[in-house]
């Protein structure tokens, strides 16, 4: 608790001291009251008004750390304090009426402690709308994790059909092409067996590093399920389409990836298959370019 203090403990040593000069001045000029004479339903609303400034400040320092806005709180709620304090204290203390001074103790403190208090509310106001745009993106950055493959440093399947959503409505406003590639590992099945799942998960990471490295900067790649990729290719017609997917083919077959294990060699090669985008929904453009890859992988299953 102290911790929490130590940053304001000027304010608070002047805060005490004027409370204290204030019943000292009182003591000094004035006369004690008889308790025939308190007037208790102003003692508790001007002596609880004065107690609940000081659980306000005390919450204050306790639950924000120093600044400008809370340099504002704690000023205004230390004014308002003494303003109540002063006034609490004619309950008490009997003045002459020649005194003045007393008034102005109790009232001037008052309309600066409020202009300092909501200054300080409007600038938490306006800490507390730049804290939600953070947690806004926090939370934004965290549900798109969530879409990310968990084996390779791609989007997964829902992360996919978000980002093509996004790329057909472009694709309709810009009158651009949108074209899709995919591409799929022949045989995968028997590199597991062969040298393990943990094994398959090894070529899996490489390639899609090499499937990156091979792509533009605005084509987008995402690991559809186990060993298919799909790339989303914004601004590309068909024939340019397939160029990159028979690129991505040569790439495929001249990966050098070796077992780790006993070191040799694992030969891979990849059917690809192109479409482009029409007048479709997402899961429908899909399908098309799951259909065309079946086609596209006939010939191999013909020949194992």
């Amino acid at each position: 608790m102290f911790s929490v203090l130590k940053p304001h403990r000027w304010k608070l040593t002047l805060l005490l001291l004027a409370a204290n000069m204030g019943l000292l001045l009182h003591l000094a000029c004035g006369e004690l009251k008889s308790v025939s004479e308190w007037v208790w339903l102003d003692i508790a609303g001007e002596g609880g008004s004065a107690l609940l400034a000081l659980v306000w400040l005390g919450l204050v320092l306790k639950s924000r750390p120093a600044g400008r806005v809370t340099h504002y709180l704690v000023l205004g709620l230390t004014c308002i304090f003494f303003s109540w304090w002063i006034d609490s204290l004619d309950e008490f203390i009997r003045l002459p009426d020649s005194i003045t001074w007393d008034h102005w103790l109790e009232s001037g403190p008052m309309p600066v402690g409020m202009i300092l208090l909501t200054l300080g509310i409007y600038h938490w106001h306006r800490e507390q709308l730049a804290i939600s745009v953070q947690m806004e993106k926090r939370e934004k950055l965290f549900r798109e994790h969530r879409l990310f493959d968990k084996l390779t440093p791609l989007g997964g399947a829902d992360y996919l059909k978000r980002q093509l959503i996004g790329s057909l409505e472009d694709s309709r406003a810009q009158a651009q092409p949108l074209s899709l590639l995919a591409l799929d590992v022949d045989n995968f099945a028997a590199i597991n067996q062969a040298f393990g799942h943990a094994e398959g998960d090894a070529v899996l990471q490489a390639l899609s590093h090499l499937l990156l490295l091979n792509l533009r900067r605005q084509d987008l790649l995402c690991r559809l399920a186990g060993d298919r990729f799909v790339v989303l290719l914004p601004n590309t017609g068909e024939s340019q389409a397939r160029l990159l997917a028979l690129e991505l083919q040569q790439a495929v077959q001249g990966l050098a990836h070796k077992s780790r294990q006993h070191g040799e060699r694992i030969h891979l090669s990849a059917s690809t298959a192109v479409v482009m985008a029409m007048e479709e929904a997402p899961d429908a453009l899909l399908k098309r370019l799951n259909l065309a890859l079946a086609r596209a992988k006939q010939p191999l299953a013909k020949t194992a």
